[in-house]
């Protein structure tokens, strides 16, 4: 395929598999609790399971793809992922559950960083923040159609079932990703090498550690928002179609956040305006029963800070320091992904899980401040 939409397709598709795996286990929390015999807390650390290979493979993610090429790379992403899918459909032992997770997500990390790489190999010089818009929304929409699927297929056939069908989903994406094909005029050129200063080091942390919590926070609506329903009367089924529209909302509110930020040329003040108001948002989500209402709410609010947040390495990071400044920074997403959902998950109650996601949220603006003083520091 020669034509770079085409591939923005195929590669979209391809990333929404690894949302779909992700939100699997969160879209049948209550049955896994049941046919386990597992508390919240448990499945908070099955959830968070998925990230934590992020925080060894992030740094070197981009030398294995360069190592085996885009194509390679991706198959075996897939292909890990794959295999820790039917690891748990085939296993009725919750340690094979815990090893299929992490096999999973091994794959899950490699593909993430890797088709990023090709995206903007397809579309530098072309449209790349549009592609990159579309390309990021691959994960909510993922999400919200695992919420819309997976708990009625969990709640008809069993939990096995629905690892079944994310199996299916991942083999569709191995068909497709093997037809990938670089572009015609890409040419391998070694990336310049550099060294992170410690300020710039220290200032990308800061950053990392923001985009993490700021994903902390809205992991907790799609992990624990559908048991919470659940827990007040709605069926699974409903439950995990509701909080969907958070994830459909999503798909607009994080490029309107960005054309907010742009348009009025003060992205820290979307970034601040945006995390406070996602952290009330969970709040009142948590503790009234305006549950469509908030819902709607969380959608429209909770995706505008990304983009600002996401512009912020590029203020400390050279080219030539680039790629291993957002290694560093991705490794700090992983570990706050990692451990957000265990840390909810570990208060034993899905109102606590939501306070804690308000908190991981109003920091944001405090760790802004840090990476302010931290850059102006190292350009005086």
């Amino acid at each position: 395929m020669h034509n770079r939409w085409g591939v923005l397709t195929i590669l979209f598709i391809v990333r929404l598999t690894m949302a779909f795996q992700f939100q699997s286990v969160a879209a049948v929390a209550p049955l896994l609790g049941h046919d386990f015999g597992v508390g919240l807390a448990d499945i908070g650390v099955l959830i968070g399971l998925y990230f934590m290979p992020g925080v060894v493979l992030s740094l070197p993610g981009g030398a294995i793809g360069q190592r085996l090429g885009d194509r390679h790379t991706t198959l075996g992403a897939l292909a890990l992922m794959l295999i820790g899918s039917l690891m748990m459909a085939l296993t009725a032992s919750w340690s094979w559950q815990v090893a299929g997770r992490l096999t999973a997500g091994a794959g899950g990390v490699l593909l993430n960083v890797q088709l990023t790489k090709m995206i903007t190999d397809w579309f530098a010089g072309h449209e790349i923040a549009t592609a990159m818009a579309v390309f990021v929304n691959s994960w909510p929409a993922g999400v919200a159609l695992s919420l819309l699927t997976l708990p009625w297929i969990g709640t008809a056939y069993g939990v096995n079932a629905v690892y079944l069908v994310v199996a299916a989903l991942l083999a569709l994406g191995l068909a497709l990703a093997a037809t990938y094909r670089p572009p015609a005029a890409h040419a391998a050129v070694a990336a310049a090498s550099g060294q992170l200063d410690l300020q710039a080091m220290a200032a990308v942390t800061v950053a990392g550690l923001m985009w993490g919590l700021l994903n902390v926070g809205f992991a907790t609506i799609f992990s624990f928002g559908p048991t919470m329903l659940v827990e007040r009367g709605w069926s699974i089924a409903s439950a995990g179609s509701t909080i969907s529209l958070v994830l459909w909302l999503v798909v607009l509110s994080v490029p309107l956040g960005g054309f907010v930020a742009d348009r009025l040329k003060r992205p820290q003040a979307v970034l601040v305006g945006g995390s406070l108001l996602f952290a009330v948002l969970m709040l009142v989500f948590a503790h009234t029963g305006a549950v469509l209402p908030s819902v709607i709410a969380l959608g429209l609010i909770s995706g505008q800070p990304a983009g600002p947040m996401m512009s912020l390495p590029a203020r400390v990071l050279q080219p030539a320091t680039r790629a291993v400044g957002m290694g560093l920074f991705y490794t700090l997403y992983y570990a706050a992904m990692m451990l957000g959902p265990v840390i909810g998950g570990a208060y034993g109650s899905t109102t606590a899980a939501f306070d804690f996601g308000a908190i991981a949220l109003a920091l944001c603006p405090l760790l802004l401040v840090l990476f302010n003083a931290i850059a102006r520091r190292r350009v005086a």
